[in-house]
């Protein structure tokens, strides 16, 4: 396992480098164009659906683990019910939904092999794919926030129908303005625009924390260490997120492209990363461990005993103080890393790309040789990157139980997803600035 390279060169830190890129026109433009956006989102995720009672959703809120994580996505807008409360999670959500059904459904393996036609294809499907997962998402957090107590009138019995119809377009409207406003963000911004949509909700969300902290009877004992362990866990996350193994590659000949022969020249290589699955894992694992406990609620009133006794030992169990949620988790978390991390391999296909490329890997036969090859490698440095988001999964736990402090929790999800975002954005601007003879700030 070995961190990429960077070229040895001097660089400016980023203060200076964001001067640099100010004093340009066209990349000032991109700055001022993705902030815009994002205060725009922050405007709409201030906008309640009606009917809304604000203490009674913050006494929710408080006392709902499976919400709140949930609000992390939306940054802040699920605890004040507007209409992007639900963020872009319904999204990632179908985005995930179709990673996973590319390999398996013919056409859209099809679609995924035609180029850039074929991929907006695949884009639109997701898109349409998104209204119903919003529409299921937004009615499901209706329920939960009525069985609390927070609203009331959800349901489509009587004259419940149409307030209750008008709520939900209204976030699934939200919803889609979001991920409109990401596709700006990515066309004429810096970065990838949903995930500056999600890093701009987290962001929004350490303010309210800091709240909590300064409101509760924390020691600054319990602070420093929660300070120490985020520091560590950002410095683990940046090394793992740029660690990568690289694999030698070499060309027998040059290649014919547009008309001209091309001769490659010197040993190139595969970077296969230690951690290729990002955070899907864990918003994956959290997701699942977080339906039985959600659906324990329905059935925890229940009239008859044994029910209720039954769901709510459930409720138990999954709850988030309890250390069997917390091991679950952990491995969870390392079994979709792999299961991600193999599926996303499949869909690249290296060893047919680099035989169509008279590429090989010195020692080992093209073909299925060189694809046992490139698994069992990935298959080894995955082990890594699983071990690491599992340990990054359970750190909220193992920081509550050391320190004792409940009034801040450390996102993993949510540090993965800011750091994760931060150093794309920083290599897109990078790039910006090295087109222009400027340095850039990544060493």
């Amino acid at each position: 396992m070995q961190a990429a390279a960077r070229p040895g060169r001097s660089s400016p830190n980023l203060l200076t480098a964001l001067v640099d890129a100010f004093q340009q026109p066209d990349v000032r433009a991109k700055l001022l164009f993705t902030i815009a956006m994002l205060a725009i989102f922050r405007f709409i995720a201030h906008v309640p659906v009606p009917d809304v009672n604000p203490d009674a959703l913050a006494q929710v809120f408080d006392n709902n683990a499976a919400l709140g994580f949930l609000d992390i996505f939306s940054g802040g807008a699920l605890r004040n019910l507007s209409i992007a409360a639900m963020g872009v999670y319904p999204y990632v959500s179908a985005s995930i939904i179709m990673q996973l059904l590319t390999p398996v459904i013919p056409r859209l393996q099809a679609l995924q092999e035609e180029g850039e036609q074929g991929r907006n294809k695949v884009q639109l499907y997701t898109r349409w794919l998104t209204v119903p997962l919003a529409l299921i998402q937004g009615y499901a957090q209706l329920v939960i926030l009525e069985q609390a107590g927070a609203i009331e009138g959800i349901g489509f019995g009587g004259g419940n129908a149409l307030p209750t119809a008008s709520t939900l377009f209204a976030m699934t409207a939200g919803t889609m303005f979001l991920v409109w406003l990401g596709e700006l963000i990515t066309e004429r911004g810096i970065g990838n625009g949903l995930s500056i949509i999600i890093f701009g909700g987290i962001v929004a969300s350490f303010p309210s924390l800091m709240g909590k902290v300064a409101n509760s009877s924390v020691s600054f004992f319990g602070i420093g260490i929660i300070i120490i362990l985020a520091v560590v866990m950002i410095a683990s996350i940046v090394h793992v997120q740029e660690a990568q193994r690289r694999i030698p590659v070499q060309y027998a000949r040059g290649m014919f492209r547009g008309g001209r022969m091309y001769r490659q020249s010197g040993q190139s290589f595969i970077p296969l990363k230690v951690n290729s699955a990002g955070m899907i894992p864990l918003i994956f694992a959290f997701s699942i461990m977080i339906f039985p406990a959600t659906a324990a609620q329905y059935f925890q009133a229940s009239d008859t005993g044994w029910v209720s006794s039954f769901f709510g030992v459930v409720a138990d169990v999954f709850s988030p103080l309890n250390p069997i949620y917390w091991g679950a988790v952990f491995l969870m978390v390392m079994g979709f890393t792999f299961f991600y991390a193999m599926v996303m391999f499949q869909q690249q296909n290296l060893a047919e790309n680099l035989q169509k490329q008279s590429g090989f890997i010195p020692g080992i036969r093209p073909g299925r040789p060189t694809q046992e090859y490139i698994t069992r490698v990935l298959t080894r440095i995955t082990w890594g990157g699983a071990i690491f988001l599992g340990i990054m999964a359970v750190i909220p736990y193992l920081a509550t139980r050391l320190t004792d402090v409940n009034a801040l929790t450390i996102s993993s999800t949510g540090l993965l997803i800011v750091v994760g975002v931060v150093l794309d954005t920083m290599r897109q601007l990078e790039a910006q600035l090295l087109m222009r003879n400027y340095e850039g700030f990544i060493k």
